[in-house]
């Protein structure tokens, strides 16, 4: 089933004779993030370049309009924004964003405790330019970490798609 079959359908009028029935584009289902924690009902996934929701769907679903299912289990509420961004539209977008995206965003040091070795960037901090050992960061590579972020997602293993699927469409019916 196609994501707004699933949205209860309400009569509207413009004229308040001749009516239109359509779904209600005010309900929204989150998943419960103990729900989303539970790492043995997802694998993870890194995007390709170029992916959209819809590829992913089809790959892992084998049906691209369940690409709603891929976007709510990783809360994504945004379609372009919160899903990683093709090379091309990610020129642009730092392009429209930033002057110079070239330029220095922020200045970073590694942290003098704790992990040191992640490739999240989570064992560098902030700093001023002038701290002993502060590396500048530029635009374009603090937009590209997160990008980065955004390409590794979580994919619902598909033996758990129908309870969703059967849960989604009692909460949206409530």
């Amino acid at each position: 089933m196609a994501y707004f079959d699933y949205f209860p359908k309400g009569r509207y009028s413009f004229d308040k004779v001749n009516y239109k029935l359509v779904s209600d584009l005010f309900r929204r289902i989150k998943v419960k993030s103990k729900i989303l924690d539970e790492a043995s009902l997802y694998s993870t996934y890194s995007v390709p370049n170029g992916e959209r929701p819809e590829d992913t769907a089809m790959k892992h679903f084998g049906d691209p309009e369940l690409h709603w299912v891929i976007l709510l289990t990783n809360n994504i509420t945004n379609g372009y924004y919160d899903w990683p961004l093709d090379y091309q539209a990610f020129e642009e977008f730092i392009y429209q964003k930033y002057e110079n995206p070239d330029a220095i965003h922020h200045y970073e040091k590694i942290q003098s405790s704790g992990p040191q070795t992640s490739t999240d960037y989570s064992h560098l901090i902030e700093c001023l330019s002038t701290d002993q050992g502060a590396q500048a960061v530029s635009n374009r590579e603090y937009e590209q970490r997160l990008q980065d972020q955004k390409r590794d997602i979580k994919l619902l293993n598909p033996a758990y798609l129908q309870i969703l699927q059967e849960e989604f469409e009692r909460l949206m019916n409530e």
